[in-house]
């Protein structure tokens, strides 16, 4: 299996998602389709298949962080773990930008939070959090 391929395609495809994210005020439904459903599946699949059919071999694993550093000297591994990065990173991106349009978030608050879920997951959703915080809080 051609690994940089694959990087390529997958990433292409979540950029695709996160550029359907930032045009998501003009395309509310279809930003939540693709970005909040079919690209997250398409790389789920492609997870998947990954996992199944090309497995690590080792002695890797997830029970101690040297065993997950094992894991991940595994170009294999690297490639799954980087497709469950863009995957989930975008089901999050997509959670937000719903989240701010029900709850009448501006938009251009969100607009920051997007490149840090995308780059820093957890930080994006954090950002996020705190702007939808700030925003109930009494002024």
């Amino acid at each position: 299996m051609n690994l940089e391929l694959l990087f390529s395609v997958v990433g292409i495809l979540s950029m695709v998602g996160w550029l359907t994210l930032l045009a998501s005020p003009l395309i509310p439904h279809w930003s939540d389709k693709i970005s909040g459903y079919i690209i997250p599946l398409i790389l789920s699949v492609g997870y998947v298949t990954l996992i199944i059919l090309f497995p690590t071999a080792g002695d890797g694993g997830f029970g101690s962080l040297a065993q997950v550093v094992k894991l991940f000297s595994y170009p294999n591994a690297v490639m799954a773990g980087w497709i469950h990065f863009l995957a989930f990173d975008l089901l999050v991106g997509a959670w937000i930008c719903r989240t701010a349009r029900q709850q009448r978030v501006k938009f251009w608050l969100v607009i920051p939070c997007l490149p840090l879920t995308f780059l820093f997951g957890p930080a994006g959703f954090l950002a996020f959090s705190l702007v939808r915080n700030w925003r109930k809080m009494p002024q």
